[in-house]
């Protein structure tokens, strides 16, 4: 096949193109910098220059494919205070993508995530996040118009990646709670700290991916979840021991001053289950979990 990836040369996507090669497809990556097109020629894909606001060039690119893996996001400009106006520009690539690939029976898999599910109990691939007017749901609508593009001849699946994909090289929640442990001297969790965060290994999310874009049926939703639940306050432990700094209760009102951006998700208590998508893809996790992951200090310097 011959498979289009937005983000190719992101944290998800560098793993996922080269598996997608490893298994005898063909890739076209959108690279928008000199950087990133180095990255994926070097990786021995194909390049086509743009960004995701550039419509025109998704489409062309969507049409001209056997396939399409979007996973690229305005992070950037997401977690500096314009989570709407990035979940708006991913809606409108979303939708061209599947317009692109209408009536064509061709795969359409889109990275969601697992916000806008009640907290505490487990979510699992049968369930549906709710919706209101907040800039979060709109991913949920996002990704509801994926799974209704079945209807429009699209093969099309929604993957919701754990919060925490974590490896060697992460720059993420991981490295960030490292981070902010460093800097204040404390390895803080909020509360008793066993509200749960679901997490996969980065190389493990790759290959699930690949096995959507490969075989998932139409209007399906999967779960890119390793470990279901890895309480934050055993996170907080592992990073404690690492940078050799006390392990706190933070105060909810001293959660931004502490956490900065991350203390709108530091809370969060979102179990999540992938057994009906290890069953329905005959996918396993191989890689190290994340408190395994941790424990081999790459994201302590050494």
């Amino acid at each position: 096949m011959r498979i289009f990836v937005t983000g190719a040369s992101g944290w998800l996507g560098s793993a996922l193109v080269p598996d997608l090669l490893d298994a005898g497809h063909e890739v076209t990556g959108l690279a928008r910098s000199d950087a990133a097109a180095t990255a994926l020629s070097g990786a021995g894909a194909e390049v086509v220059r743009g960004t995701i606001d550039d419509l025109d060039v998704l489409g062309t690119a969507a049409a001209a494919s056997d396939g399409v893996v979007h996973l690229a996001f305005k992070h950037d400009i997401a977690f500096t205070g314009d989570f709407a106006g990035a979940a708006q520009a991913d809606r409108r690539a979303v939708d061209t993508l599947a317009d692109a690939l209408a009536g064509s029976g061709r795969p359409l898999v889109v990275a969601g995530g697992f916000m806008g599910f009640p907290p505490g109990r487990t979510t699992t691939e049968r369930d549906r996040p709710s919706t209101d007017a907040s800039a979060l749901s709109v991913r949920a609508l996002t990704a509801a118009a994926v799974l209704d593009a079945a209807e429009l001849g699209v093969r099309s699946s929604v993957v919701r990646l754990s919060p925490t994909c974590h490896g060697e090289g992460d720059a993420g929640f991981m490295a960030s709670l490292v981070a902010v442990a460093r800097d204040k001297g404390v390895a803080g969790h909020l509360g008793d700290g066993t509200n749960r965060w679901p997490a996969v290994h980065r190389l493990d999310a790759a290959r699930l991916f690949r096995l959507a874009v490969e075989r998932a049926p139409a209007g399906t939703v999967l779960h890119g979840v390793a470990d279901e639940g890895v309480e934050i306050r055993a996170v907080a432990e592992v990073i404690g021991r690492h940078l050799g700094v006390p392990v706190a209760q933070i105060a909810p009102g001293d959660a931004p001053a502490h956490f900065s951006w991350l203390a709108g998700f530091i809370g969060q208590d979102l179990p999540a289950s992938s057994a009906l998508t290890r069953e329905l893809l005959d996918w396993r996790p191989l890689r190290p979990g994340l408190l395994e992951d941790l424990e081999k200090g790459h994201y302590f310097g050494a």
